[in-house]
């Protein structure tokens, strides 16, 4: 008897313990109050920029109404630095990470990720007069070349580790490193495909040789906070959807296959 008096008072405690301990899952909160609120820094072509009105547009942008529009709620931008783009989400001013940001071990031991959206890597723009002198990233590993990325990306990381003879200089933005590589201070600059492709076609003003083999493996994913399954197994489903009926491609043509929207940008 005395045994299953315990053993009732320890069932009655957990039961009473127990909705203390459950952690509202973001998803819930998200539609609770009716808005979906996604972190971004718009200054990485096509995933996010300002156009000439000051508007937020990219390729991420399209997506993420689309999740909003899915999930029946009203989506917010937040405009953030990139250094302080993780940070932010873990202290939860918002809810989602949304900014063309690699999925790497390191990062994914502070934050979760859904399934891969886009596979991108690292690419060069290096001086018109090396052409057929670099031809590839292994060419610039030497302390005779000076070569660029910017800061707390995973371009400044690949520089770093297989360029790591070269002199190296980091840039707040993607922009200061193409305008000092087009002006001559630099070498080379590395960053992602997707930017410097564009970059290449609207800045290098015939000065510039783009290697646009891309030398590292490198999948994008949205980022969410750690512990929320529900939010994340939303996200991966609602993806497979996209990538299979048709919506995906659509947005992908639109940012990646078609220069459109340049002109929608600032001058």
């Amino acid at each position: 008897m005395k045994r299953f008096t315990l053993l009732l008072s320890m069932f009655l405690l957990l039961m009473v313990a127990l909705p203390c301990t459950v952690m509202a899952d973001t998803l819930s909160d998200i539609q609770d109050r009716g808005v979906l609120r996604v972190g971004m820094e718009p200054g990485y072509m096509p995933f996010e920029m300002t156009d000439q009105k000051g508007t937020i547009i990219g390729f991420d942008v399209d997506m993420a109404k689309r999740i909003a529009k899915a999930m029946g709620v009203k989506l917010e931008l937040v405009s953030t630095a990139w250094d302080g783009i993780i940070p932010a989400l873990m202290t939860k001013k918002y809810d989602m990470i949304m900014s063309g940001m690699t999925i790497t071990p390191q990062r994914n031991l502070k934050i979760a990720f859904a399934n891969p959206y886009i596979v991108v890597g690292q690419s060069i723009l290096v001086q018109k007069k090396y052409a057929g002198v670099v031809k590839s990233y292994k060419d610039l590993n030497n302390k005779k070349y000076t070569v660029g990325s910017k800061l707390g990306t995973t371009g400044e990381q690949a520089t770093k580790r297989m360029i790591k003879k070269a002199d190296y200089i980091s840039f707040e933005t993607e922009q200061e490193g193409v305008m000092d590589l087009v002006n001559g201070k630099i070498d080379a600059f590395v960053y992602d495909l997707p930017y410097m492709a564009i970059a290449f076609a609207q800045k290098s003003e015939g000065k510039l040789v783009f290697l646009d083999e891309p030398f590292t493996y490198e999948p994008l994913g949205w980022a969410i906070r750690q512990g929320n399954g529900d939010f994340l197994n939303w996200l991966n489903n609602y993806l497979a959807q996209m990538k299979n009926d048709g919506t995906y491609d659509k947005i992908y043509q639109k940012w990646f296959l078609s220069d459109a929207w340049v002109k929608k940008l600032q001058k």
